[in-house]
């Protein structure tokens, strides 16, 4: 009854991180302790077997037996801590426990390896003669190698199951220490055919084999320990879903690594109008992270950076200052400016290296200085050059009286969107010269820059 419920709520979409947690390092215990009683058993008859029966290779096989007991040991104890909780100090998690479990179980194959190999390079140079094992050391064997094939396939689904790498390392342990009881078995059967030597030897192969198997593990730990990207077919599968996103123009500094089960992506996106809102740009970074983890199930984590540009193409605004020392600078410029003290908002946009200025004024003030133009009603409308192009088409058709009006608004938004050009003209100008020569305005030298680049002004 217990699996079942362990399957479900590890399968399920909805299940908590803290019930994953606990259901993968159950999975972990409940198929590490299944192993680790094999191993037990295993390496006792075959190490006890081997001195009975006077075969070297039965020894060395039992000895890898013993070794595989040793690291299901690491892999309950890294899996009890790899799947404690994030805190405080490990923001990220525990998972890189179980990425150095395995690099340290690599390493304690490798010297395993090793120590059988010498042992049997000894042998094999020694004056004395070889033992002669016993026929029924290949018994022996041959229940050690099925048994620990069993093991292997058991083990190596669980850890699929939960993308458990450390499991997944156990697991072709297994399938070595299978793999080096059928060595065993020609060994022993050759020596007992004449071959006096080839239990020695098959020892010798059986010590390669663990040693490869360790280099592997170690390899494979290392490279998730410095950060090693996800496959390039992973990478790019992530690239194209980011290109997805209609308001997505393009993407770079695309960085991708594993911790444990778990795999974290950083990502620059290049959006499409560069003037978008805050808020905007924000919601597009959430629903590109919703994506990517909701279609890799591997992916736990994504840090999305917005940009409005491409920063590794266009010039750096490193070196501009920031809002509160623009905006002193411009009020500076704009001083003995009429139009200046009624400025609702500025926003800013740090593009090319410079800094772009919307200056939002009230509509009211832009059909002010429209009406103060001779022979222009002061008509409350919006500045539209397309607008007002539809409506100078429009004034061919109507009557006389709506001819006549049509007209008057058109000449009024005109009138109204080239007193706001001339203002944004004007208010650049002044800005400009203040850079320059920021002394005459703002009484003080700038230890920065201010770059100013196009200025509008927005009625509102």
């Amino acid at each position: 009854m217990g699996e079942p419920s362990t399957s479900d709520s590890l399968d399920s979409p909805g299940a908590s991180p803290a019930s994953k947690r606990l259901d993968r390092y159950a999975i972990t215990r409940r198929v590490t302790l299944v192993g680790a009683a094999c191993d037990l058993f295993l390496s006792l008859i075959k190490i006890v077997g081997g001195f009975l029966a006077q075969s070297q290779a039965l020894i060395a096989d039992g000895v890898h037996s013993l070794s595989d007991l040793v690291t299901d040991a690491m892999v309950l104890l890294a899996a009890r801590h790899a799947h404690a909780a994030p805190d405080s100090d490990h923001p990220y998690g525990h998972e890189r426990i179980e990425t150095i479990a395995t690099a340290a179980l690599g390493t304690i194959l490798v010297l395993i390896g090793v120590g059988i190999a010498w042992d049997s390079v000894r042998r094999l140079t020694s004056v004395e003669p070889p033992m002669i094992p016993e026929w029924w050391a290949l018994i022996i064997a041959a229940v050690s190698a099925l048994s620990k094939e069993a093991i292997f396939r058991y083990t190596l689904h669980a850890a699929r199951r939960i993308d458990s790498k450390l499991l997944e390392a156990n697991a072709w342990h297994s399938r070595s220490d299978a793999a080096s009881s059928l060595v065993v078995i020609v060994g022993v059967g050759g020596t007992l055919a004449g071959a006096t030597y080839l239990d020695i030897i098959a020892a010798l192969v059986v010590a390669v084999m663990i040693g490869r198997t360790g280099i592997l593990l170690a390899w494979r730990g290392g490279q998730e320990l410095i950060d090693t990207a996800l496959d390039p077919d992973e990478v790019e599968a992530i690239r194209s879903t980011l290109l997805e996103l209609d308001d997505v123009r393009d993407l770079h500094m695309l960085r991708t690594r594993r911790m444990g089960p778990k795999s974290l992506v950083d990502v620059h996106i290049l959006v499409g109008d560069p003037k978008i809102s805050v808020s905007e740009g924000h919601q597009i970074s959430e629903i590109a992270r919703a994506m990517l983890i909701r279609r890799f199930p591997a992916i736990s984590d994504v840090t999305v950076h917005i940009d409005p540009e491409n920063d590794e193409e266009v010039i750096p605004g490193r070196d501009l200052p920031l809002r509160k020392e623009v905006l002193a600078y411009l009020r500076a410029s704009w001083a003995d400016t009429p139009e200046a003290k009624e400025i609702r908002r500025i926003t800013l946009h740090y593009l090319d290296g410079a800094i772009d200025v919307d200056v939002e004024l009230p509509l009211a003030l832009a059909v002010e200085r429209a009406g103060s133009i001779p022979g222009i009603g002061g008509v409350g409308i919006g500045i539209d050059k397309a607008k007002a192009d539809r409506q100078e088409g429009a004034l061919g058709t109507g009557t006389r009286e709506d001819r006549g009006e049509c007209a008057e608004k058109e000449t009024t938004a005109r009138a109204m969107l080239s007193s706001a050009q001339s203002l944004a003209e004007r208010l650049r100008e002044l800005a400009n010269e203040a850079r320059i020569d920021p002394d005459a305005k703002t009484g003080e030298t700038k230890t920065r820059s201010v770059k100013i680049g196009k200025i509008r002004v927005l009625l509102v």
